[in-house]
């Protein structure tokens, strides 16, 4: 279940909070990135603080670059359609913004154990039991959202480079292709994987 997420010890002030706290600082953070930045000038202080936040974790370049590496690739074609349709300035607050969301999605998971989120989000959403919705499930559906977003942009740059390295041009079917293909097996063994271990029914 490594897709689940990527701890990496520390002391820090962010890896003692609350899982809660620190869910509940990445869903304001996100609206905020997402109603405040609407020019390029405005990605620069996103983007030191952000950096900032990393830097009080004591999480390593290395690792904080490979975690946002991954990504990437869908940024170039989010980047092209949005250039295309609506032009550079634009393409750069949305490909800015998606890739410093990601950046704050990899930061808590970094700094927070699964099982910590999990039971966060299950203790959060406890009252919905009574219209139906099943906390264990949806705090589940949220770790895995988090590590598989970087993990489906790993998928589509090792098609790319597979592609490279037999000397095949771009083709947009034939990389799309593959990547379906090659999400829908991961999905298939995530999903036998969490039915062994008991998770679903």
């Amino acid at each position: 279940m490594t897709t689940l997420g990527i701890y990496h010890p520390g002391a820090s002030p962010l890896h003692r909070a609350p899982a809660a706290a620190k869910l509940t600082g990445l869903v304001v953070a996100l609206i905020v990135l997402a109603a405040t930045v609407r020019s390029p000038w405005q990605l620069v202080p996103a983007t030191v603080l952000v950096a900032a936040a990393f830097a009080a974790a004591r999480i390593p370049a290395r690792l904080a670059l490979a975690q946002l590496r991954t990504v990437l690739w869908m940024l170039a074609f989010v980047g092209v359609f949005q250039v295309i349709f609506t032009g550079w300035r634009r393409a750069l607050v949305v490909c800015g913004v998606l890739l410093l969301s990601v950046a704050l999605a990899a930061l808590v998971t970094l700094t927070t154990r699964v099982m910590d989120m999990l039971d966060a989000v299950a203790r959060m959403l406890a009252p919905l039991r009574r219209f139906g919705v099943n906390p264990d499930r949806v705090g589940l559906v949220l770790a895995m959202t988090l590590r598989c977003i970087p993990l489906l942009s790993g998928l589509v740059a090792d098609v790319t480079e597979a592609r490279k390295a037999r000397g095949l041009g771009f083709s947009l079917r034939a990389l799309a292709v593959p990547v379906v293909v090659g999400a829908l097996r991961t999905a298939d063994a995530m999903g036998e994987a969490l039915a062994a271990r008991g998770v679903d029914d």
